[in-house]
């Protein structure tokens, strides 16, 4: 605790992180806290997850809160409800021998109203989401007249989650001579901007190298076919008995997919998506936090603000979308000084995505069997040897029924009596594993991938061998809905919409200009980084068992049009509903449809092979 006197912070400030176990600052936490306690200038701070950062705003900018005065002086702005939750709770914790201080927590999902009363009772302190603040200030319940902080914590998540125009919107509206705080793990271009006009010479500290990840977790990779990835993942959890950790999948539908069959095979899961009410994830979340629950499977959004310090692995059911994800996960285990694990289940066709994530992140990543059957079975023994020898037993209470209990065991042998308890506890495992298969791909197998999948109607062939008519036989494999989403893929989005490449283009583009189609709107557009590749894969995803032709996309700054065929428009809403793209809930519904056949200016344009994006796309988009 030395160091953080140093710093100046006041002794009820010292006392209360004293109790919270603080020894001594981390290196941002030791940059961050002397600029804030010295220092009204503006501070930029690039920091990965998991190195302190709330602590490093909060400690010195609670020292120098009024009071007395209970309107706002500082806003908290951070991109997830869970991690809004999180940080107030934590400046909770912090002030908790601090007399007056109020902090309230504003975020959607849940009653404005009781936000709303919280704010009129008087709060010095507000921690929210974008969208549920910039609500607030738009109502007049949040006034920002008499502000002095605002934070940005997780700048360039908010921004990649669409929500530049809200923020946009709260600092120009508040006052010119507030202290601006920005906390981000990348410095993308949009955090540059906001950077250079709302804030005044910011100081700027870097702890990391931009796509550094902790020493203390370790990666490693295993390689197996796609329809393995499953038992994959239940043979890393068997060969881990004690292990405590998430496992992170793409969507929201694949992590309830994931977890309901962990659940149906008796292990101890949850899972945190979108879909859940607060009062639901605050639930899974204590469960989670108190050990009740051992694994939790979530998406990316739903786990920003997961705050626990002891986690032993993060599993990667599939590779993110983007590399700097794949720092936020790996980053949820390794923390206050433990050393952690981050697995990622790839198969043959991810080996250059895995390359350039090792190129990302600095790292090497290791190549690790899929435990075998007798592996398991091996390190569960001795996982229940251990326990047994270690086991605490009221001896006084068990000694009434002990005679009893030898005289039933009296005619077993020691060997018998151990071999009969091993059977009773490993029936699953032993179960599960007997004559279990090798399902680990060899990587340096040139057609370890192709040869694996070969016997899945052939799907997937031609495309390993990157045919130009991968289409057929991609048609032929189109029942297996999860292939595309599960590869990852860039050019997953060309897939699944039926055509004949062999057709002559004339003859197809006069059958497309005399097609029905009906118009649709999403609320995703380019702020999003969503482009007509994108929305294919969206729809490609949602709708997998669906052979739909997509016509004219119009990309627009926060919602976009697109076209199908109207034989089709009933699909799109129910097979879009529960989804979401880059945290955004997604929601598509008809627009002004428009069935009538489409004139000959419109073959014209297509005849030319242009489309209003100036390329032309795989997947039969009409322009």
């Amino acid at each position: 605790m030395e160091k953080f006197e140093a710093l100046g912070l006041r002794k009820e400030i010292l006392k209360a992180i004293g109790d919270l176990g603080f020894v001594e600052p981390t290196p941002i936490q030791d940059k961050g806290i002397a600029h804030l306690m010295e220092s009204d200038q503006d501070l930029i701070a690039v920091a990965q997850t998991g190195t302190g950062k709330t602590a490093t705003f909060g400690l010195p900018l609670l020292q120098k809160i009024e009071a007395r005065d209970e309107y706002p002086q500082m806003i908290i702005l951070s991109p997830t409800r869970e991690l809004c939750l999180q940080i107030a709770k934590d400046m909770k914790s912090y002030s908790k021998y601090l007399d007056n201080i109020r902090i309230t927590a504003v975020y959607g999902g849940t009653a404005i109203s009781e936000q709303i009363k919280s704010l009129r009772r008087g709060s010095q302190i507000i921690v929210g989401t974008p969208g549920r603040t910039l609500d607030l200030i738009n109502r007049g319940k949040l006034k920002l007249d008499r502000l002095r902080f605002v934070v940005l914590d997780e700048a360039d998540e908010m921004l990649s989650m669409g929500f530049q125009e809200d923020l946009t919107e709260i600092l120009s509206s508040s006052p010119d001579d507030k202290q601006t705080v920005l906390f981000s793990a990348t410095m993308p271009r949009g955090i540059k901007t906001i950077a250079k006009k709302y804030m005044r010479e910011a100081e700027e500290i870097s702890v990391v190298s931009k796509n550094a990840t902790t020493t203390r977790v370790t990666h490693s990779y295993f390689m197996v076919s796609a329809r393995d990835r499953y038992m994959a993942v239940r043979r890393i959890a068997d060969m881990h008995p004690n292990i405590y950790g998430i496992i992170f999948c793409r969507t929201r539908r694949e992590t309830k997919e994931v977890a309901e069959k962990l659940g149906q095979d008796g292990y101890n899961v949850d899972a945190i998506h979108g879909d859940l009410s607060q009062a639901q994830r605050d639930h899974v979340m204590n469960k989670f936090r108190n050990k009740s629950l051992q694994l939790l499977v979530a998406t990316d959004v739903a786990a920003r603000g997961i705050d626990v310090n002891n986690l032993t692995h993060v599993i990667n059911y599939n590779l993110p979308d983007d590399d700097e994800t794949y720092v936020h996960r790996s980053g949820r285990t390794g923390r206050a000084g433990n050393s952690g694990e981050s697995y990622i289940i790839i198969h043959s066709r991810e080996k250059s995505k895995l390359r350039r994530l090792e190129s990302f992140i600095k790292k090497p990543i290791e190549l690790k069997k899929v435990p075998s059957g007798d592996d398991i079975t091996k390190a569960q023994l001795i996982t229940l040897v251990d326990r047994l020898k270690d086991a605490k037993f009221n001896e006084k209470q068990l000694a009434q029924y002990l005679p009893e209990i030898l005289e039933k065991l009296e005619d077993l042998t020691k060997e018998e009596l151990i071999q009969r308890f091993v059977a009773t506890e490993f029936e699953r495992v032993l179960k599960d594993y007997s004559g279990s298969k090798d399902i680990n791909i060899d990587p340096s197998s040139r057609d370890s991938g192709r040869d694996r999948d070969r016997g899945r109607n052939d799907r997937g062939r031609d495309r390993d061998r990157g045919r130009s008519d991968r289409g057929r036989d991609r048609d032929r494999g189109r029942s297996d809905r999860g292939r595309d989403r599960d590869s990852g893929r860039s050019d997953r989005n060309e897939g699944r919409f039926s055509r004949d490449r062999d057709e002559d283009r004339g003859d197809r583009d006069d059958r497309r200009a005399s097609q029905s189609w009906s118009r649709f709107f999403i609320n995703l557009g380019s702020k999003h980084k969503l482009n007509p590749k994108t929305l294919l894969g969206l729809i490609n995803e949602n709708l997998p068992n669906s052979s739909i032709e997509v016509g004219k996309i119009d990309i627009q700054k926060s919602f976009s049009f697109f076209e199908v065929e109207e034989r089709h428009a009933g699909e799109l809403p129910k097979g879009f509903k529960g989804s979401e793209y880059k945290g955004v809930d997604v929601q598509v519904e008809p627009s002004n449809p428009f069935p009538e056949k489409r004139d000959r200016r419109i073959h014209k344009k297509k005849s030319e092979g242009r489309s209003n994006s100036g390329k032309r796309g795989s997947s039969r988009r009409r322009d």
